[in-house]
Formats: C-alpha cells, structure tokens, sequence
C-alpha cells in the first residue's frame, strides 16, 4: 500500500535507528558525487523524485535473512561496502526495494562523506583519496544559459578546498543543516556573523530553502510490501529494476545468487574476492561482473551470457559447490598476469584472462605456474596469447559470451600438456578474431604514446628479456625536462625542429621498459650519460642491442633521426613478433 511521505529528516532518523535497512538482494553504492549534487539540486527546485519501495519485515522473520546498513563514510578502497547488521533481529524492519541509491546519497550528502581516487594516483598511495563533503555555495547565482538547469551549486569538497573560497563564495557545508531546529532568527545570526550585510538576504534565501526541503517538505512517498517470503521481495526487486534502469543485469543475477545459495553467503564470498583480487600486486579494478562471468565460465554452466536462465537454483547449487575451486583459480590467474607486469593501468580487458583462469582451473597446477622451472614455457604461451589478443583491436568487444564458451570447449577437450595457444588462436580466427596484423594495425601500433595503456603490452612483448617479476616502468629514453624550448634551445636545435621534437618524445620510439629502481636512479639523465653508468662496454652494449638502442646519438640534437632510425627497427621486430 501507498504510504503519505516522510521528511528527508525522519527517514535519515529511520536509517541511523536501523528501522531502515537494506536486503542481502541490494547491490552497492554505485553513484558518483555528481549524481548526488544533481539529487540535491533537484530537490531544491522542487522536482519529483520518484517513490520508494519498502518491505516490511515482521519481528519473528527479520533472524531469517540478512540485512545490511546505508554507506555513510564511502572510501572507494578502504569502505565501498555497505556494513552487514547484527543487532536487529526480533524487531520488525523495513527493507527498501527500490530507492537505495536516492537514500544513501541523502545518507551521505547531509550525514557522511565520499573519497574517490583521484587519477593519476596509485591505488596504494594515502593521499589518493582525499576525504570530501557535501558544501553549498550559498552565494552562487545560476546561469540561465546551464544546459543541465542547475540552480543550486552543490559540491563534494575538502576541508581546505572549502575554506579557500573566493569573492563572491560561500561554501555551507550541508550536514550543518541537520542541527539547525529553525530556519528564523537563528539562521539568521548564524549568517550575519558570517557574511556582509549586503550578502546574507541571498545566502538566506539559498539556506531557508535547503532546511525546508530536510526538515519540513514530506518528499520521502513510498509503497509497503508485507508479504514475508523473499522470494516475492527478490522477484518484485527484479521487475522494479529490470527496465532499462541503470542498474546492471549483473546487479540482478547477484542478487539471484545471494537468494539462492544456501551455505555460503554469496554476497560476501563475491564482493570478498573482488577485493582480494584488487589487492593483488600493484593493485587491479576487476568488479563483480569479472566474478559472475568467472563463475558461469568456470563452473561449466551453460554459456557464459549474463541470463537468468544461467542463474537458476540448479546452476546456482553447482556454482557454490564450486565457488573454492573457483575463487582459488581466480587469484591464481591474477596473481600471474601481475608477474607479467600488469595492473588496472594496463590490463586493458579484464574478461581476457578468463581463458587462462579456465586453464589453470582444469590443470590445477597450483602455485608452481607462477615460478617453477618445469612450467617456464608454459608461462612464455600464456603470457604471449594474452598480451597478442589485447593488442588486437575487437577482440574483447562484441561477441564477447559466444567467444568466451567457445574458448572454454575447446580448452576442456584438449589434452596437451601446455595452454593450448594454437587451438585458442584457431577458434578465435573461426569467429573472425584472429591474431593477425594487417600493416594498417602495425602502424597504430607504432603511433602508441607515453600514456597509452597498450604501450606497456606492447614494450613488453618485444622486449621479452625484461624480468616484469620485477616492478617496470615504461620510460623516455631521452627524458621528457630535457623537451622545453629553452633547454632544446640551449642544445643547438634549430627552431624550425623544436616542434617536431617535442611531439616525438612521447612516442613509443623514445619509449623503453625499465626496472623501477633504475628508472629513479636515471632520472633526467641523457642516455648515454645513463648507460655510462651500467657498468663496462660489454653490459652497455649488450643493453643496447636488447633494447634496440644501437643508434643512440651522443647529443640531442640528433633526435629526430634517433626516433626515425628506431621506429623502423620497432617495426621491424613488431613484424617478427606478431608474425609468429
């Protein structure tokens, strides 16, 4: 039944009490800060929002099933979940159905706080992911001409970024707004001690609006479901969010999963795993929907498509029978492709990792694949398919489910003793993807970038020498400070090449692979000052013929002939490479 509405007030009461909860069957927090500051602006200007779907769960059933809090404090890599409750059973709960991710926002816009990386940052480093909070700009006039219709200016900010505020800026953090029981002389003095005189009526006009949109305006409308099986809730969960809404299919089939497994606690072994998994090395970004299709592939069910018929209780009993052998292939195979060299900066296509996770899962060799002698060229075939397939364009786009079964057949039916790469790159030129490189693609592939998530793949795959146990970086061999017009100036280049050279120094021929440590100690040395201090004339010269350095000038000034005389030898070895 239909429910008259409550304030954004009550309800964040109801959610900090645990009246309000969350069901097992519920995704994660997936809105951006945009999407909250859009929410709010919305709300100010007096826009629907869209009802809200409720269970009501009786005191005797709530021990039946699990339920989950809001996020409050979202940290991207420290706490993107939502917490698991255990101390509100024998109580009668409402679970929302629908309207999770409205809530959270108002959860975190007026009681909470968002960090996300920041790019350009490693996952590892602690500053980033820098704390925000939700502030309005008390003093901003919107602009008529806004494409989107924003009125209101609300942002997720620092502390520091907060308090920087121009002229003409008042950034009002919003949860402030909570603890204000009025919105007369009170708010009032709190902004003339603040502000000009000539700035507080506009400031007051923007902050009344905003406390009665928390605390006055019953915007929360919401419909009751009091029917106490759960599987009435899942299905009414799955119509509610099955039409085109921006919740993923895979959203979906998790919550299938986590209604029907029956010893393991599906919700937490996958969102567990996806973690352990992003742990790994210098840090990943698989998600669930990497997990799922891991778990239809691995678990031989069907095809490997996002489809409820996949996720049916009998497929489901085998993929939680299945999930430890599973889990551990999965870290296994991830654990490999690290001491590749890779990371979410350059793992271009998570699901190509899929065939070698079913390889490892059918031979089940264990960790020795990762170091032991008896299994070097094992590696070399694994290692040399995945980073060919990621090179080539379209091979992990359309078709992408037929594919991957097919790649599963044709692994489970070979009896070899090795990857099987030959019989992989037959079935994949069957389906129109084949591992073969037309000039056209070897010359995008020479016009890779310093940048480019494919230049280390493809660094790397000529270069086959460099040990990537070790962590490498892709570097200029002649340094990107030693580019600026006054220093290539200063150098004897002439003006008419200063340009030229510019745009070639982030191009893959002045591009190499390098251990990192040694990369720190190169600095913005010039090349051959670097290899100088390798050691004697044999180590210089067996690093240059392995790295293709053999015409590598004395001055910079020579740059430019360098980068030509180099991309012909890439090129040269590209052919040789590929045309294997």
């Amino acid at each position: 039944m239909y429910q008259t509405g409550l304030t954004i007030k009550e309800t964040l009461d109801d959610i900090h009490s645990h009246k309000l909860v969350l069901p097992a069957i519920q995704r994660e927090f997936v809105w951006h800060p945009d999407q909250i500051s859009k929410l709010f602006d919305s709300i100010m200007q007096g826009y629907p929002f869209g009802t809200f779907l409720y269970w009501v769960v009786a005191p005797e059933n709530s021990s039946k099933f699990k339920f989950y809090d809001f996020v409050r404090e979202y940290h991207q890599r420290d706490n993107p979940h939502c917490p698991q409750l255990s101390d509100i059973y024998n109580r009668e709960l409402t679970a929302v159905l629908d309207g999770q991710q409205r809530l959270t926002a108002f959860n975190i816009g007026l009681r909470g706080s968002i960090a996300r990386k920041l790019p350009h940052k490693w996952w590892k480093s602690p500053d980033a992911f820098p704390v925000t909070r939700m502030y309005l700009d008390l003093l901003w006039k919107s602009d008529n001409d806004d494409e989107e219709g924003i009125q209101y200016n609300f942002k997720f900010l620092t502390k520091e970024k907060a308090s920087e505020a121009s002229d003409g800026t008042f950034w009002f953090p919003v949860s402030q707004v909570l603890e204000m029981t009025d919105s007369g002389p009170t708010m009032v003095r709190w902004l003339n001690e603040r502000l000009a005189q000539e700035e507080v009526d506009d400031a007051y006009a923007a902050l009344h609006k905003l406390h009665e949109v928390v605390h006055k305006s019953r915007l929360i409308a919401y419909y009751q479901e009091r029917n106490q099986e759960l599987d009435r809730a899942l299905q009414i969960f799955i119509r509610m969010n099955d039409g085109g809404t921006p919740l993923s299919h895979s959203d979906l089939l998790l919550s299938i999963a986590v209604a029907q497994w029956t010893h393991l606690d599906a919700r937490e072994e996958i969102y567990g795993l996806v973690d352990e998994l992003n742990r790994i090395g210098d840090g990943f970004t698989f998600s669930q929907d990497f997990v799922l299709k891991a778990g239809l592939m691995l678990s031989d069910i069907g095809s490997v498509g996002f489809k409820v018929d996949n996720f049916g209780q009998e497929n489901m009993r085998i993929f939680e029978e299945r999930w430890t052998e599973i889990k551990s292939a999965l870290i296994l195979t991830v654990q490999l492709v690290s001491a590749f060299g890779f990371s979410g900066r350059n793992l271009t296509a998570h699901n190509a990792i899929l065939p070698i996770a079913y390889y490892l899962h059918a031979k089940a060799p264990g960790e020795n694949i990762l170091s032991r002698s008896e299994f070097e060229e094992d590696r070399r075939i694994i290692r040399d398919w995945l980073m060919r397939s990621l090179l080539k364009a379209g091979v992990w786009g359309s078709g992408l489910d037929t594919l991957l079964t097919e790649l599963r057949r044709v692994i489970k039916e070979d009896d070899v003793a090795s990857f099987p790469s030959r019989q992989i790159k037959e079935a994949m030129a069957r389906r129109g993807k084949a591992l073969v490189f037309e000039e056209e693609e070897i010359e995008e592939l020479l016009d890779l970038q310093y940048g480019d998530r494919l230049t280390f793949v493809l660094l790397s795959l000529l270069f086959p020498l460099v040990d990537l146990r070790y962590q490498f970086h892709v570097d200029h061999i002649f340094p990107r400070d030693q580019f600026s017009q006054r220093k290539l100036r200063d150098a004897g280049v002439p003006d008419e090449l200063v340009a030229i050279f510019q745009e070639e120094k982030d191009s893959i021929s002045n591009l190499q692979l390098i251990e990192g440590t040694a990369n720190l100690e190169k600095a913005a040395k010039l090349p051959t000052e670097w290899l100088d201090s390798l050691g004697n004339d044999k180590k210089q010269q067996k690093y240059k013929e392995s790295h293709l350095l053999d015409d590598l000038p004395d001055s910079i000034c020579e740059f430019d002939e360098f980068c030509r005389s180099r991309r012909r030898e890439l090129k040269r070895r590209i052919v040789r490479t590929l045309g294997r």
